[in-house]
């Protein structure tokens, strides 16, 4: 597995990632990261790699969007000092442009969402060890349902701003892709965003594939 041994892993992003964790600082027990898949990727290190002593944290909140992140970079993760840190964020970015077409101050729209993003993937390189970069999605397999293809827009930014970096890529669209050729979208998310377990695993899956998880290891 590519993440070192004794390494502080931290993952940022909106509701997704946070799924009910603890605050300030998601992490510890009594379900300090959440019941999403930030708590899924720990508990499977932890099994599988017993020996690494991985720190997970969950610095994920609720509602946010790439100008959330922004805003609070300095304090959740920056002095957080992470080792790695893994970023998915872009779900509100388009949410707000379908479910509150109205409050366009709201909305974050492409150009700033790709300029954000790059800026905070540039400045922050030189402080961690690797830098994971996981797409936002939506979960409706039809790719002319509107807010899917605006999606897969902010995906394909993810996806060039994972290239010129040379940080690692997680295509959590297409791992959501793959499962809805088997199973109708609101049997893993009722609203096609906010995920179940099963749900959840899957986005854990295809971050532990991206990070090199030896699926075998363990107990």
């Amino acid at each position: 597995m590519l993440i070192e041994k004794g390494s502080k892993l931290l993952f940022i992003g909106d509701s997704i990632t946070d799924a009910e964790r603890a605050k300030p600082v998601g992490e510890g027990l009594f379900g300090g990261l959440g019941r999403g898949y930030v708590s899924y990727v720990d508990a499977l290190l932890n099994t599988c790699c017993t020996e690494s002593r991985i720190r997970t944290v969950n610095m994920g909140t609720s509602g946010n969007t790439v100008r959330d992140l922004k805003a609070r970079w300095q304090t959740d993760v920056l002095q957080q000092k992470p080792d790695w840190l893994s970023i998915m964020i872009g779900i509100n970015d388009v949410w707000r442009q379908f479910d509150s077409p109205s409050q366009k101050e709201r909305h974050v729209y492409p150009g700033e969402y790709a300029a954000t993003l790059e800026e905070l993937v540039a400045s922050t390189l030189p402080a961690v060890k690797r830098l994971v970069l996981m797409t936002p999605y939506y979960i409706e397999p039809n790719k002319s349902d509107p807010m899917r293809a605006r999606m897969d827009e902010y995906g394909a930014i993810v996806r060039e701003t994972a290239l010129r970096h040379n940080t690692l890529f997680v295509d959590t669209q297409a791992a959501f892709d793959a499962v809805t050729a088997h199973f109708y979208p609101a049997s893993l998310a009722w609203d096609r965003v906010h995920p179940n377990h099963t749900g959840c695993m899957v986005i854990a899956h295809a971050f532990l594939n991206a990070v090199q998880f030896q699926w075998s290891a363990g107990i």
